[in-house]
């Protein structure tokens, strides 16, 4: 049906196989607006910053 023409076939995982996992989570809409405001500004998705400021808070948490 294709010609492969030599390049490498396009391989796509499926959908959760990726190491990600979605998960549903309330936030408050002040708390929204500034991740809508940041995104924006930044030109980064809403989910790719929301996973940077986890990464980053998970790496510098305290507990007491």
């Amino acid at each position: 049906m294709f010609e492969n023409s030599g390049k490498e076939p396009l391989k796509i995982k499926r959908r959760g196989e990726d190491g990600y996992k979605m998960i549903s989570v309330r936030i408050r809409e002040d708390i929204l607006s500034e991740l809508d405001r940041i995104a924006g500004e930044t030109k980064r998705s809403r989910n790719e910053l929301v996973n940077l400021i986890l990464d980053y808070g998970i790496k510098n948490i305290i507990i007491e």
